[in-house]
């Protein structure tokens, strides 16, 4: 796929434009991509009135009531930037940021539901995220979900979403319904993902430690960081990343806790048979392979992981729409100290671009 340039004179685009065009423009120095950033779909919600699988309600009972009211009124809030391409657009002009990755929100999974029933929420959603893609072509490449909690229905989607619309990759949730995702039947699935050599990429709902997470908005703040690195040591300690090494896979949220403390999984691997029993090497050397997002919001944290884990393996990202979201993406990786304009550039856009198969444009 090939973005091209426009006119740098230009700040806004003119009346009646759809977006198309506006890639490398306004007198920036690099190619830009948002890898995190979410699309609802509101047609997909009025399916699950009528499911009678399961209350999808129960799946969100840690949090309190203030908690609630106040997401409530965000999602209402924020339902346009969550819908309405044209004012995503406009906002990722704004931002600076030429191309997102758009995946389903989140709360799209479904895995609770029985199979068939999500399959059909998939179909409506991932057609949804393909219908954007195809209208603004040059501003958004799709990534799909699938339903996990049937592996050979999860796979057909798959291959419906990157054979037939074009999806780069696949949303996934850091486990199926409470079961960690290399305990959940999913080996088709992780191998058929290193075949097409997609992106998956790895993001929580919620927490499974809901009885201490339900004030203050811990199932975010604590619960979402934690989850990742629950998922991530699964991957790496149960052989995963080793058995499927072709794996192209981003952790929302700065990777969560794993990459600030990494030599915790380390240290006993020296010492203990138990954390070594699917391993070759020491953990630290599966975890290089992942990617991690820069909505870590602090310099110095987002400095550690680009110097620790490489400028080559960490990819923009905003969490848009959320409350949640980083807001000055391309602010965010400037303010990193002594980041080389090369490596900003890979870290604005051009890895991300690697993975998704994008073609970077000239400037």
């Amino acid at each position: 796929m090939l973005f091209t340039c426009s006119d740098p004179t230009h700040n806004h685009a003119p009346a009646g434009d759809t977006g198309h065009h506006r890639t490398v423009t306004d007198g920036k120095k690099h190619f830009t991509v948002d890898i995190h950033c979410h699309l609802h779909v509101p047609a997909a919600d009025a399916m699950l009135k009528d499911a009678k699988a399961a209350d999808q309600r129960n799946l969100y009972v840690d949090t309190n009531p203030l908690t609630s009211e106040i997401n409530a009124k965000q999602h209402q809030d924020i339902l346009d930037k969550l819908t309405d391409p044209s004012v995503r657009i406009a906002d990722m002009d704004a931002a600076g940021i030429d191309v997102q990755a758009i995946s389903p929100s989140p709360f799209h999974y479904n895995y609770v539901y029985e199979a068939d029933f999500a399959r059909e929420t998939a179909h409506v959603v991932n057609n949804r995220v393909a219908e954007v893609v195809g209208q603004h072509p040059d501003r958004f490449v799709g990534l799909c979900t699938v339903p996990l909690q049937d592996v050979d229905i999860a796979v057909a989607e798959l291959d419906r979403c990157v054979n037939d619309l074009g999806m780069k990759g696949v949303e996934i949730s850091t486990n199926v319904n409470g079961t960690d995702l290399t305990r959940a039947g999913l080996e088709k699935f992780f191998a058929r993902v290193e075949e097409l050599g997609v992106v998956i990429f790895m993001h929580p709902i919620g927490t499974s430690f809901k009885e201490r997470m339900t004030d203050h908005y811990f199932r975010n703040t604590i619960g979402h960081p934690l989850e990742s690195a629950l998922a991530v040591g699964h991957l790496v300690f149960d052989g995963y990343l080793e058995t499927y090494p072709g794996l192209k896979i981003c952790i929302a949220h700065g990777g969560g806790y794993v990459p600030s403390y990494v030599g915790r999984f380390d240290h006993p691997y020296h010492l203990r048979d138990d954390c070594r029993v699917n391993l070759t090497k020491a953990p630290s050397e599966y975890v290089k392979k992942l990617y991690f997002d820069t909505v870590v919001f602090t310099e110095h944290q987002l400095r550690y992981l680009i110097e620790t884990w490489g400028a080559d393996h960490i990819v923009m990202g905003t969490d848009y729409p959320y409350d949640m979201a980083e807001t000055d993406p391309v602010g965010h990786v400037d303010s990193v100290k002594d980041l080389s304009e090369d490596d900003k550039a890979r870290v604005m856009g051009g890895n991300a671009a690697a993975l998704l198969g994008i073609e970077v444009p000239a400037a």
